[in-house]
């Protein structure tokens, strides 16, 4: 099947294009029919437009900067070959908008653009012709990294490269250092490996408590309508594994961690609204742990496994997707996956397999939106993970959350989030934990610990248009977090008046969001201030917290 491309002189589309893409308008052309009537005539697609937008826009006053200048100069324009390689339709074959519309998220799901657009602009002898309009991210980030949350610093520093030579390929040398290990590593992935579907992503980790070593090979089911997928995951990691009570380190021993996986996968496509798929393959889950660093008496380490397991999994995904913007993002399109998506995953390890126990693995998650109005927004989800066993459940976990967005405003929206998890046996070295690093913002990392959490999060978000050096656009956030604890599978929590011990915490707070939205690396970095309204009276009465996170 042929393939054609027209790329434009990038110099003589920018203004209008950058234009377009700051006011969002990509209207379809008058003369150029709606979708259903092109799809019921039978029309096929002609030449496919592309045009790539650098980083910065230098025919824009704001951005004719020297140092902006040179950044569009030393970034490497997504090639066309890269942003052709992620379509999901060719030259010659019939029109399909779902086909459009599915490309954008395809596109917009690598770190490397910053947005994408895609759309019919002429018509003639039934053919269209569609205009691909993509925009990329600064992608080469020399990183000096700071953070802190839950009392603790975090730091690092090395350099990432997320468009490697404009093929999509990422590669990163990094050294750095948080509350469980400083860390050398080099890491590579490729989204779209030479050009095609294949996924590939590698990372070699030197570790102050021990090594990390990570290969994944994959051919996922990249698009609603693939038909099979294919991949093999390997991991050979050896750490120091701490247990935590109320924020302080209270046993720790070595673990060491191998697992291998292999699978495959078919599908029949898309049918109407709905996806159906199933996957088999074999796994090997061994661990071994040793060397116990603890002054608790009676501390035990956590039993040696060694799992060796054929599975089948069934997934269904049903195609309901919504853009919006100013949800977890800012001044950024977000693709809303609004339709079921659910799947589980079933095996059996028997000891004919090489494994030292007979026992069911499961692993279930599902997810489903709710979009009642313009202005509410409700995402589900829950997951299952764990085995059973001849005494039953053994180190299971069952979780469900809730988001809810009430957009008030187009710059502003009250978030409310609530989770719950209950583990049901959990390993030795499985713990539930909830602290400053998992949203009770006002705590010490790690502070309380259990077999069980809760946790309710209520956030009015404001959104502006402050574009502050054309880098970062800013917002705000009042917050207010709630949440606990129950059960333990330690031997001795710290030594803790009875008072400080309460099964509710709260804290209020207050903080900036700042978009990283021309980096690759899509973060928003929260700075945030918390003030902690339970807990023993060791804790700070204010909580400082910077730190980067994938949302708002």
């Amino acid at each position: 099947m042929s393939l054609s491309f027209l790329v434009p002189a990038a110099a003589d589309l920018l203004p209008s294009v950058r234009s377009r893409l700051e006011e969002r308008q990509f209207l379809r052309p008058p003369d150029v029919p709606e979708d259903s009537v092109l799809e019921g005539s039978g029309a096929v697609i002609g030449q496919v437009r592309l045009v790539r937008v650098n980083v910065f826009d230098t025919d824009d006053d704001q951005e004719n900067t020297a140092l902006f200048r040179l950044a569009n100069r030393v970034h490497v324009v997504s090639r066309e070959s890269t942003i052709a390689s992620q379509l999901l339709f060719r030259s010659g074959e019939r029109y399909d908008a779902r086909l459009l519309r599915e490309s954008e998220r395809v596109l917009r799901s690598h770190d490397y653009l910053r947005d994408a657009h895609i759309r019919p602009v002429a018509y003639h002898d039934g053919s269209v012709d569609i205009e691909v309009v993509t925009e990329d991210t600064w992608t080469l980030k020399p990183e000096v990294e700071f953070g802190r949350k839950g009392g603790k610093n975090k730091s690092g520093f090395g350099i990432e490269e997320h468009n490697l030579f404009g093929t999509g390929g990422s590669l990163a040398l990094k050294s750095k250092s948080d509350v469980d290990r400083s860390s050398r590593l080099i890491e590579y992935s490729d989204a779209a490996f030479a050009g095609s579907r294949w996924q590939v992503g590698a990372q070699i980790a030197a570790n102050s408590d021990g090594h990390a070593q990570v290969l994944n090979v994959e051919r996922p089911f990249y698009a609603l309508d693939s038909r099979w997928a294919s991949g093999i995951y390997l991991r050979n990691e050896k750490r120091v594994d701490s247990v935590y009570d109320f924020g302080r380190i209270v046993e720790q021993f070595q673990t060491r961690e191998r697992e291998a996986t292999a699978y495959a996968g078919w599908s029949a496509g898309l049918s109407g609204r709905w996806v159906s798929r199933w996957t088999g393959g074999i796994t090997i889950d061994e661990r071994r742990a040793g060397s116990l660093v603890s002054d608790t008496p009676g501390a035990r380490l956590p039993a040696d496994r060694r799992l060796a397991y054929p599975w089948i999994g069934a997934e269904l995904v049903e195609d309901d997707f919504r853009e919006t913007r100013n949800q977890d993002q800012i001044g950024r399109t977000e693709d809303l996956a609004l339709g079921w998506h659910a799947k589980i995953r079933l095996g059996f390890a028997t000891t004919a397999f090489g494994s030292d126990r007979q026992a069911a693995v499961f692993d279930a998650s599902a997810s489903k939106g709710f979009q009642p109005g313009d202005s509410h927004t409700l995402l589900w989800s829950a997951a299952a993970t764990g085995r059973v066993a001849g005494d039953g459940l053994e180190d299971a976990l069952f979780g469900v959350a809730a988001r809810y967005y009430w957009r008030q405003t187009p710059r502003r929206a009250l978030f409310v989030g609530l989770s719950v998890d209950q583990g049901v046996h959990l390993d030795v070295d499985k713990q539930l934990t909830l602290g400053g690093d998992n949203g009770l913002r006002g705590y010490p990392l790690r502070y309380r610990t259990g077999q069980g959490r809760w946790l309710l999060t209520v956030e009015e978000r404001a959104f502006t248009d402050w574009y502050p050096y054309r880098l970062f656009t800013v917002g705000s956030a009042v917050f207010y977090d709630m949440g606990g604890t129950w059960g333990s599978n330690i031997v001795r929590a710290v030594d803790l008046p009875p008072s400080a011990r309460r099964n509710v915490l709260r804290d209020v707070g207050f903080g900036l969001r700042f978009g990283n939205s021309r980096s690759a690396l899509g973060s928003v970095v929260h700075v945030d201030i918390a003030f902690p309204l339970d807990g023993d009276p060791s804790i700070r009465r204010l909580q400082f917290i910077v730190e980067a996170k994938r949302s708002f």
